[in-house]
């Protein structure tokens, strides 16, 4: 079986962070982190070489397919700054009214940046599909403890 390629590793998120050239990207990376973290109550972690990614749960396809995944995180991408709401955003169609100009995809959020975005909206969407990952999918948590003891 295939192995997921992007994957947590142990690379520094702070020194990938202060790595972005665009000194407004790189900015609005740190409003998110700083966000991210009050919201998930979870330290940041690397997935792959790109993707800043906060608490983690397990999935199985009906396959027998599983992997590890984030519960929300973010990518600084060349045209858009991306943000990963994993529960879509069907359910949250009060918010993404109230957000500001964005695309979405399945689960991306794209935005040019953070300064025309009500931020308080934001953080309610990120808070939310959290709480959703957390409660209400078929999946199981994977909690700090035990993804530090699988790691060892």
């Amino acid at each position: 079986m295939t192995q997921l390629k992007t994957q947590r590793n142990d690379a520094s998120v702070e020194e990938y962070l202060n790595s972005i050239d665009d000194p407004r990207k790189r900015d609005d990376c740190f409003v998110l982190l700083r966000m991210m973290r009050e919201v998930t109550g979870e330290e940041p972690a690397m997935w792959g070489d790109s993707i800043v990614g906060f608490g983690a749960y397990r999935y199985r396809y009906n396959s027998g397919r599983s992997g590890e995944w984030f519960i929300t995180g973010f990518a600084p991408r060349k045209r858009d700054l991306t943000i990963h709401i994993m529960p879509g955003f069907d359910r949250y169609q009060d918010l993404m009214e109230r957000l500001g100009k964005h695309k979405t995809g399945v689960s991306c959020l794209y935005l040019k940046g953070l300064q025309a975005m009500d931020l308080p909206t934001l953080r309610e969407l990120i808070s939310r599909s959290v709480a959703d990952m957390r409660e209400n999918n078929p999946y199981q948590h994977v909690p700090e403890v035990e993804r530090k003891a699988d790691s060892e």
